[in-house]
């Protein structure tokens, strides 16, 4: 029974082992354990990792949003009518208050430079700003 095999029968930990045991031996050896694991498709976490999230990009583009992804049916259309109505209504509040604090951010720079202006106004100048003659 070739040795591939054998770790095979152990499964991960076991390449995992062999692969910080050729690390401890000679560097190479690890390394060269560690292209073979990847490259054989004995990491599971590896195979078809890039399809998967290029097909999750994919829904939530076709559903218009980057941050929520696309809803299933729950198999209840009421149920479904009332989560779409909710979240709506939700997004609706949260654009609203990401106004109001864009508002809010607002009167309290003009408020902050109107009170710098007023001091600047108020103080008396500088006496190396005098105009020579």
């Amino acid at each position: 029974m070739p040795i591939t095999a054998k770790l095979d029968e152990f499964g991960k930990p076991a390449w995992i082992v062999l692969m910080v045991l050729g690390f401890i031996i000679w560097w190479p050896v690890g390394l060269a354990i560690l292209a073979f694991t990847l490259w054989s498709g004995r990491m599971g976490c590896w195979r078809g990792g890039h399809n998967r999230w290029q097909e999750g990009a994919e829904r939530m583009r076709q559903a218009g949003t980057w941050w929520q992804p696309p809803h299933r049916s729950s198999g209840n259309r009421a149920f479904d009518e009332y989560r779409a109505e909710t979240l709506r209504r939700l997004e609706e509040e949260q654009k609203e208050f990401r106004d109001f604090l864009e508002r809010l951010r607002m009167a309290k720079d003009k408020a902050e430079f109107d009170q710098f202006m007023a001091d600047r106004r108020s103080r008396p100048p500088a006496p190396d700003a005098q105009p020579q003659t």
